[in-house]
């Protein structure tokens, strides 16, 4: 039972180690959560977490590890993430100008009430969007995601000798819950901070642009030296 328990844990922290990184990914959550709330902060990790989904689908299938062997398909990826990266990041700046002007903006409980549709449905597309097409997510599910999924087991001395069982669907489930607990937590924190400071929502989602601007250029540049 202390070994299931271990491995959950085990899970939790490669599922943090995935999501917790700043990124495109947590561009995107924050952009969504300090200007429409945390319902679509949530969603937008949702989405980010429904391509993990996918992505261990398609490990499970051996069709991840297709891109490994693939520069031409690398190279394409690396240029679809960019030009989404640097249009997500126009729109975030565009947010962002208008939020200085609204004073809802400053509230992020404001959109937070049934429906939400539109906007939160959005930052849910953006995000798993973006994730389909990061080569760093796909090189991840590669490396750690490959000691996720293969079956065995190796004990951690500092413990006393207990064992985690990779391949196993308690360390599964800890990933997924580790992922879980990082887009209720973030966006909630982000949203907690936006109550007390007024000009936090626009400098965030100002932030998200720039990184999200820097990330795209950067995918863009891999791509060009895959080319040449």
């Amino acid at each position: 039972m202390l070994d299931a328990v271990v491995s959950a844990l085990a899970g939790v922290a490669l599922g943090l180690s995935l999501a917790a990184p700043p990124g495109p990914m947590n561009a995107v959550i924050a952009e969504e959560s300090v200007l429409r709330g945390w319902g679509s902060g949530f969603r937008a990790g949702l989405g980010a977490m429904s391509a993990d989904a996918c992505f261990f689908a398609l490990a499970l299938l051996g069709v991840v590890a297709v891109v490994r062997d693939a520069p031409a398909l690398r190279g394409a990826l690396f240029a679809v993430g960019g030009l989404l990266m640097l249009y997500f990041a126009y729109g975030a700046a565009s947010d962002a100008s208008e939020a200085f002007g609204a004073d809802a903006a400053t509230d992020p409980t404001a959109a937070d009430g049934a429906g939400g549709g539109h906007e939160d449905s959005k930052g849910f597309r953006k995000a798993f969007a973006l994730a389909l097409t990061n080569p760093y997510q796909i090189l991840w599910w590669l490396t750690a995601g490959v000691g996720l999924l293969d079956p065995g087991t190796f004990a951690i001395d500092a413990l006393g000798g207990l064992t985690v069982s990779t391949g196993s669907p308690v360390i599964v489930v800890g990933f997924f819950g580790g992922i879980g607990l990082w887009i209720t937590g973030f966006p909630a924190a982000l949203v907690s901070v936006g109550r007390r400071v007024d000009a936090f929502a626009p400098a965030v989602a100002y932030l998200s642009a720039l990184v999200l601007a820097l990330a795209g250029l950067s995918f863009l540049s891999k791509a060009a030296g895959m080319v040449v």
